[in-house]
């Protein structure tokens, strides 16, 4: 594979791009990609895993804060959009010359809002696990959990920003290893601190943020040092340029806002949950991590999207940005079709993994099945925010996520969870991502495209 994947000399050239080819770059990209993705997920896998073995309690406390990492990590993750869509749009149009002062600015911009969420976090991680109902017996691990992913919060935005600028500049396969080797460390460190060290829930976290740690050193590194185009030695001329910041938050805060109020959204259903024991509670946090092993793919051809449709927006090929966005719309929804068929009949072995309890394996089994039914349209929608937001459309598809998330799937669950338990949230989910797939679709295809 290549080490830079540049699209730009091709696009400039009005020569016709074969649906052969087209299909090539496809998965030239997605397959670094993928995993990427991959390996993110097994992270999540390993911590399920090795909390799994300390009994039901540590898995309940950390399944009542995941939703409220989900907002940091996602709000830090948005950040970064903002950024990456811009290295996309110059890369492809051929101005290479302009990469390295807008790494500079992301840098400088992501770390210290990344140090804003720290603080932010750090200081409602007291009272946090309260608020969301813990029960005194996983009140101190959930505290705990919280608060160390709070303080590796800039270590994560490193990795996120220099692994999503090393993509839209054409070097997926960075990327790629060093979240392999993330993915290695945390086993490593998470055996460390949880078994050796005998540290808990505690263990798992202080595992994870130096894995995170290490990888964001290497990220540096070969960012700052090697990067063809976005090495900062031999440079010089750096200057602050708000242009570039405010463009990035443009974009980022219809993410933000929609990823945020997204990770609210699980923060509502895990209170919706919590009442219910801490069995249930455990398996609504097994089987999300068991899905995320079926979106994977889709992840990874979003990121593909991004990069494809960014740098084809960039050259001002509109013909190429239709045709990769619906070429990477179209592998998303086969490989998540295949993905969720495969784990509809793998799922109970990777719950015996996860976890000895016979009672969380087979409740999430059983509330994952009901969701897996969705996945082919969840995939359309995971490809087509990629598609959208390489062409810089951001506020209105985050819109329509949000109306989806907050009004079908909150309104659903609240009538299904008196009834059903957690069943019917899991049901209430299913029709929901349904419903936003075929949303998606729909801007994608009669949505207004923003001048090339």
């Amino acid at each position: 594979m290549d080490r830079n994947f540049d699209l730009s000399e091709l696009l400039n050239r009005n020569s016709a791009v074969s649906l052969k080819k087209q299909i090539g770059f496809v998965w030239h990209l997605s397959i670094p990609g993928m995993m990427a993705q991959l390996s993110s997920i097994l992270m999540q896998y390993i911590d399920a895993a090795m909390v799994g073995f300390l009994g039901a309690r540590q898995s309940a406390s950390i399944g009542l804060v995941a939703s409220s990492t989900w907002v940091l990590g996602s709000l830090l993750h948005a950040l970064c959009i903002g950024f990456t869509v811009q290295m996309a749009h110059l890369v492809g149009a051929g101005e290479k010359s302009k990469t390295k002062n807008l790494l500079f600015n992301a840098l400088l911009t992501c770390i210290c809002f990344s140090l804003f969420l720290l603080l932010l976090g750090t200081g409602i991680s007291f009272k946090l696990p309260l608020w969301l109902g813990a029960s005194d017996e996983i009140y101190s691990d959930a505290f705990w959990y919280f608060l160390i992913f709070c303080l590796s919060a800039p270590f994560y935005e490193i990795v996120y920003l220099l692994g999503g600028m090393q993509q839209c500049s054409g070097n997926m396969k960075l990327p790629g290893i060093l979240n392999a080797l993330m993915c290695l460390l945390d086993i490593v460190f998470n055996f460390l601190f949880i078994f050796v060290l005998n540290l808990g829930v505690k263990g798992a976290a202080l595992g994870s943020a130096c894995s995170a740690l290490s990888v964001a050193l290497l990220f540096l590194y070969f960012t700052l040092f090697k990067s063809e185009y976005l090495k900062f030695t031999g440079h010089k001329g750096f200057f602050f340029d708000g242009n570039v910041i405010k463009k990035a938050v443009k974009l980022a805060a219809p993410v933000a806002l929609e990823s945020s109020a997204f990770s609210g959204a699980l923060v509502v259903v895990t209170k919706m949950v919590s009442p219910l024991g801490a069995v249930s509670l455990a398996a609504n946090s097994f089987a999300t991590t068991a899905e995320s092993l079926c979106y994977m793919p889709g992840y990874g051809i979003s990121e593909a999207a991004t990069t494809l449709v960014g740098q084809s927006f960039g050259a001002k090929r509109r013909d190429l940005v239709r045709s990769f966005s619906w070429i990477t719309v179209f592998y998303g929804i086969v490989l998540m079709t295949v993905s969720g068929l495969a784990m509809y009949f793998a799922c109970p072995l990777i719950f015996k993994f996860i976890t000895p309890d016979p009672a969380i394996r087979a409740l999430s089994v059983e509330v994952l099945r009901i969701e897996l039914f969705a996945e082919p349209l969840f995939g359309a929608s995971i490809v087509a925010m990629g598609a959208l937001r390489g062409k810089g459309d951001t506020l209105v598809p985050s819109i329509l996520n949000l109306f989806s998330l907050w009004v079908v799937r909150l309104s659903l669950s609240f009538v299904l969870v008196k009834n059903y338990a957690l069943k019917g949230i899991w049901f209430a989910m299913a029709v929901e991502l349904c419903f936003r797939g075929l949303i998606m679709l729909a801007r994608l295809a009669f949505g207004k495209n923003k001048k090339a």
